[in-house]
């Protein structure tokens, strides 16, 4: 009985002790948030009574750490003194919510909400990013992202995922100077990197989930860094630069230049300067005569151009437009190899003889490129094949017809022109028949010069008789007027 009389004793101070514990954890709560700098954050009082359900009497403070931020007494609210959040915070009055904007990151630190018996503990974890440059890049360069956590609890160290503009996962390289400051280097970027990326950071303790957009805005040219463009010798060709500043609503003016050099080493020749403003028109200055181009006329969104009506074998070498922006250079070359074909000797082939044909091209050439010479209709025995990398190919021959040469790159002719080798008899009959022809109508211009000047003489003559026939009557008539005049 005693036994049984002191457990019964007992189960009424177990039970006050259980309910001032219960009593205790529902009167204090803690919670977390994280926010950004330049952001806006609610804090949450939470367990608070809809503000048409508070007693009158109530009283609601915000506190940071110890220091008072806002009170509300019988519904009159007002702030207790101006504090680091002034002018950035505002209370949302059904539910006592505190609302701060413009997040800075010396605003982390604990903000406590107290109504009656109750608090409300919010550990505020604030994350800055900030990217170089201010996300304006060239292409080719690399940008750094800096990201910094304050706390009022110990930092946590964080795990850093980016994603980019395509949302392909990306590997860059972190620096961890401290658990306060990360320093985060990407990849060189290219035109296609702009859009918006997303610097994901987690941590188990604290629990942090946070997703970090930010802008990156890549200038710079959509051709590929360097580009070889083909043509023959006396054919016209379109070097064009196309720029994606108006797909990426670039809103800043740039400047930049075209510049020619024949090869690696040589002096460089300005062909063009240009600028483009911050509403997208382009420019275009003519610079240089070293070369018979032209500027075609610009449209709006129209890439950089230059023609050349008549490709010349030393128009050949390296066209560099470069763009300038705020002291910073970004360029795109266009490698322009040049074609050309000869014989020794020259002009008809005799029976017997043999011709040499000589295909030449202005280099440096692609490691799998090479030359090749092959006759029209005939045989693949009769194919000849320079070294690769060779810009000269010599092939020697003895019967007349169409010849090629090639230029191919692995197995992708990039380039042909054709030669066509005359046997001399078909050539001697071509001028025999030129020279008949040739005499035929010399011969008849000659008759019809003749007739036109006999007939001319004929009339002269004519002419010249009649005149002499008046004279002679025209004296008659005055001799025999005088001798009238005599007798009388």
């Amino acid at each position: 009985m005693e036994s049984s009389g002191t457990a019964l004793s007992c189960t009424p101070a177990a039970l006050l002790l259980l309910h001032l514990g219960l009593t205790s954890s529902m009167a204090q709560k803690n919670e977390f948030q994280t926010g950004l700098v330049g952001g806006e954050v609610t804090l949450n009082c939470t367990g608070i009574l809809p503000e048409s359900q508070l007693p009158r009497d109530s009283v609601v403070r915000w506190k940071y750490s110890d220091t008072l931020l806002w009170r509300m007494e019988n519904n009159q609210k007002y702030w207790k003194k101006p504090s680091f959040i002034t002018g950035r915070s505002d209370i949302k009055m059904q539910y006592k919510q505190l609302s701060v904007r413009d997040l800075k990151l010396s605003d982390a630190g604990i903000y406590t909400c107290e109504y009656g018996t109750h608090k409300v503990h919010t550990s505020l974890h604030i994350v800055n990013l900030a990217i170089s440059l201010d996300g304006h890049f060239l292409q080719n360069e690399v940008p750094k992202l800096i990201l910094t956590q304050n706390s009022p609890s110990p930092l946590p160290d964080l795990s850093i995922t980016l994603f980019d503009s395509n949302n392909n996962r990306v590997t860059p390289e972190i620096q961890k100077k401290n658990l306060q400051e990360y320093i985060v280097n990407l990849k060189k970027l290219e035109t296609m990197d702009s859009g918006t990326w997303v610097c994901q950071i987690h941590s188990d303790s604290p629990l942090i989930n946070q997703n970090i957009p930010f802008a990156v805005k890549v200038l710079g040219f959509q051709n590929p860094d360097l580009e070889r463009r083909y043509a023959t010798v006396d054919s016209p060709v379109i070097l064009s630069w196309r720029l994606n500043s108006q797909k990426i609503k670039w809103k800043k003016g740039f400047t930049g230049q075209l510049n020619w050099k024949q090869q690696e080493g040589a002096e460089s020749h300005e062909l063009l300067d240009f600028n483009i403003t911050a509403e997208g028109q382009l420019h275009e200055t003519k610079k240089s005569n070293n070369l018979l181009f032209e500027i075609p006329e610009s449209k709006p969104e129209s890439p950089i151009e230059v023609k050349l009506p008549k490709v010349h074998f030393n128009h050949s070498g390296q066209y560099q437009c470069q763009l300038e922006y705020e002291r910073r250079h970004a360029q795109s070359k266009i490698e322009l190899v040049v074609m050309k074909v000869s014989a020794n000797p020259a002009g008809p082939l005799s029976r017997g003889a043999s011709v040499t044909l000589t295909c030449q091209v202005s280099g440096p050439l692609a490691p799998d490129a090479y030359l090749s010479w092959e006759p029209v209709n005939g045989s693949k025995m009769d194919i000849k094949k320079s070294k690769q990398r060779e810009v000269k190919l010599e092939v020697t021959i003895s019967t007349a017809g169409l010849w090629s040469c090639h230029l191919t790159e692995g197995s992708d002719k990039k380039i042909s022109i054709h030669y066509h080798v005359e046997e001399a008899s078909v050539w001697i009959s071509n001028v025999i028949i030129g020279a008949s022809i040739g005499g035929s109508l010399l011969v008849f211009a000659l008759g019809c010069l003749c007739i036109i000047s006999g007939v001319r003489w004929q009339r002269r003559r004519q002419r010249a008789k009649r005149m002499a026939q008046a004279r002679q009557h025209l004296l008659e008539n005055k001799t025999c007027q005088c001798q009238h005049r005599l007798r009388k």
